[in-house]
């Protein structure tokens, strides 16, 4: 290649690597004029704000830096999001030197109704900048009432921020409000009560929602706070002098009846508590009217007396208003006799012993509820249900007199109750089937036991040959004294039986059962010898000549040792060729699972010509050619004990020949790969003397 072609190529390169240099040089020779103040530090970006060849992408990389503009066109609201979508470029123009404002905006000509806050009322005449704050955008002026209206708030924000819901935009002192929507609608002489007379400050949630909170003035001259702060209960809202029609019996829960209809308010409400905690006891008035009870009683005077005169008793029943009924001896009683105290500062017991104390000879040892033996008929006269104490007596203990068990009436609470409590001396076990003899023994009789006891109770139930009658009590319980503790185990009643021994152990139920002891079940499987193919057929005497069945051999030479065609050249493990299908199926792979694989004449030669020996524990067998061929050595020697360097196996008299290159003889390497040959020498080898 030629020198200027060189330099042409070069020169291309060197224009290809500043190209982008040029295009931005070029970019900024035909840029029409400055930008504006805000977009001076992009103004060498032009793919800041252009896409080359894509006018419609503009519009896409304004809205990526002026993303609440953005926010408004999605959403469809402010001002830019409520106008007719157009192109950015044909209000905002760009390149037009650093002091241009580039947003056309007309005041007078400016339509607020496009934006969020159309300009109503006052609003429609006030100034741009009295809300929008010159540094700001437009956007960013407040929208809510509070934002501009907080220095008139004289309700010091008590009634929150929505300043809509009384003021409206014509006028700020003109406000409108329903009071019905609050929790106290005005009615009747309310509706022309001026606001100030309630609300006293512009905070007005403080003001008072309760009648007395404006017309305690009121109430102190008549009732003086006595019936409470419930004005409505009587004043209705037409005219704090017009009362309602209040009725005792209904808005109270204490209607008046006889005298107390006639009796002023004054002399129930005294205090200045309210009717609420006006008391409604009988007593509150009635106190000095007890004279004759003194408090004894009680202060529930309305058990005897009535409304209509004090002095008129109601008749009163004792078994009817009481929780105690007077009942035999009680009813002749004096009132005074039990009621010795008022009941305010000590009540009147019920129980029998607070009145016999005196007559109970049991010293308390049976507790205070006397009734359980003793009627109001007479105090001697005693009645005793034994059903209702925790020992029911039955069978023979109903004939009983009560002193054979009860020693002394002191002391009938400590009786014991459990049988050998009275029946140790019948005890024949010696107490050695604890105390509870009723699992045997019945009310009925002591000696009755049959149809008590349950053997299926026990930890041993009792099956087939050991159920009764087949099998008495005797055979292994030896006396009254060791039916607990008796051994459970099968050798414990049979050891006689064990023909093998002990050698099985004591586990006499793998094999024996309860039906009888000669009935045998075994499962061979679970031993070191599971029975497989023809052992499975065979008699367990073949292998088991007697009883002491762990003493039979697994090895199969000990079965087989007449079959052992080998004659113990090929060890005793038989398994290693036959399997228990037939002894004559046997199979054996020389070449896995030996050191010494068969191959050529060996494949087709028996065992025994190579086994020879007989063999123990490990079956050896010599490896070397020499062993087996030394008659075949002609060499006798000579050339060593590695045939396998120049005999092959498929016959000894083919031998690996390796001829020279450069002597014309035969070179024999010992060591090297066996090469199998199929020459054979038309002379034998001449022997060579020692």
């Amino acid at each position: 290649m030629g020198t200027w072609r060189w330099r042409l190529v070069i020169g291309l390169l060197t224009a290809w690597i500043a190209l982008p240099a040029m295009a931005q040089a070029l970019e900024g020779v035909l840029m029409p004029g400055k930008v504006i103040a805000g977009h001076a530090k992009i103004e060498q970006e032009c793919a800041k704000c252009h896409v080359k060849f894509d006018k419609a992408a503009q519009d896409r990389l304004c809205l990526s830096c002026h993303k609440e503009v953005d926010v408004d066109i999605q959403t469809r609201q402010g001002y830019h999001g409520r106008k007719k979508p157009e192109m950015c470029r044909n209000c905002h123009t760009d390149h037009k030197g650093r002091e241009m404002k580039i947003a056309r905006f007309d005041e007078k000509s400016f339509d607020h109704a496009g934006t969020d806050f159309a300009l109503a009322g006052a609003h429609a005449r006030a100034a741009c900048a009295s809300c929008h704050v010159a540094g700001k955008k437009f956007r960013d002026a407040p929208g809510a009432c509070i934002g501009c209206h907080r220095k008139d708030d004289k309700h010091k924000g008590s009634l929150g921020e929505k300043c809509a819901d009384c003021h409206g935009q014509a006028d700020w002192k003109e406000t409108r409000f329903d009071h019905d929507k609050t929790r106290f609608a005005l009615t009747f002489r309310h509706l022309t009560v001026a606001c100030r007379d309630c609300h006293k400050s512009a905070v007005f949630k403080e003001t008072p929602a309760t009648c007395v909170g404006c017309h305690r003035k009121d109430d102190n001259k008549l009732h003086r706070g006595r019936l409470g702060e419930k004005c409505e209960t009587c004043h209705v809202a037409k005219g704090w002098k017009e009362t309602a029609a209040f009725q005792h019996d209904r808005d109270t829960k204490y209607p008046l009846l006889g005298r107390h209809r006639g009796a002023k308010c004054e002399a129930c409400h005294t205090a200045a508590a309210g009717p609420e905690k006006t008391p409604t006891a009988c007593v509150a008035c009635h106190r000095k009217d007890d004279r004759q009870h003194q408090g004894r009683l009680g202060e529930r005077c309305e058990t005897c007396h009535v409304p209509r005169d004090w002095k008129e008793t109601a008749t009163f029943q004792h078994d009817r208003d009481t929780k105690y009924p007077l009942r035999g001896r009680h009813r002749a009683a004096k009132c005074e006799a039990c009621h010795t105290a008022p009941p305010a500062r000590e009540k009147t017991p019920t129980a029998c012993v607070a009145c016999h104390q005196k007559d109970d000879k049991h010293n308390a040892t049976l507790g205070t509820a006397c009734g359980d033996c003793h009627t109001e008929r007479n105090w001697r006269e005693a009645k005793f249900d034994h059903e209702r104490s925790a020992f029911k007596l039955r069978g023979k203990h109903r004939d009983v007199e009560c002193k054979e068990c009860h020693r002394d009436p002191k002391s009938y609470k400590g009786t014991e109750q459990t049988c050998a409590g009275c029946h140790g001396k019948d005890d024949r076990h010696k107490g050695t089937l604890g105390a509870n003899c009723a699992d045997c023994h019945a009310e009925t009789a002591w000696k009755a036991t049959a149809g008590r006891f349950s053997h299926d109770n026990t930890r041993f139930a009792l099956r087939n040959a050991h159920a009764r009658p087949t099998l008495k009590c005797e055979a292994c319980h030896k006396g009254p004294d060791a039916f607990r503790n008796t051994a459970l185990e099968c050798v414990a009643c049979h050891r006689k039986d064990d023909q093998h021994e002990g050698q099985q152990g004591d586990r006499c139920g793998q094999c024996h059962d309860d039906r009888g002891w000669k009935v045998q079940r075994f499962d061979h499987g679970l031993t070191r010898f599971p029975l497989l193919g023809k052992h499975a057929a065979v008699a367990c005497a073949k292998c088991h000549t007697g009883a002491r069945f762990k003493d039979a051999r697994i090895a199969c030479v000990a079965c087989h040792a007449q079959d052992d065609q080998h004659r113990k050249s090929l060890g005793a493990e038989c398994g290693q060729c036959h399997n228990a299908r037939a002894w004559s199926d046997w199979s054996f792979d020389h070449d896995t699972r030996t050191r010494f694989p068969l191959d050529g004449a060996h494949r087709a030669k028996a065992c025994a010509l190579c086994h020879t020996q007989p063999a123990g524990d490990r079956v050896v067998a010599p490896t070397l050619c020499a062993s087996c061929h030394v008659r075949d050595d002609i060499h006798e020697g000579g050339f060593g004990r590695q045939c396998q360097l120049c005999h092959v196996t498929s016959s000894f008299r083919n031998l690996k020949r390796r001829t020279s290159l450069q002597g014309g003889g035969a070179e024999f390497r010992p060591g090297a790969a066996p090469v199998r040959s199929t020459t054979r020498l038309s002379q034998p080898i001449p022997r060579i003397p020692s």
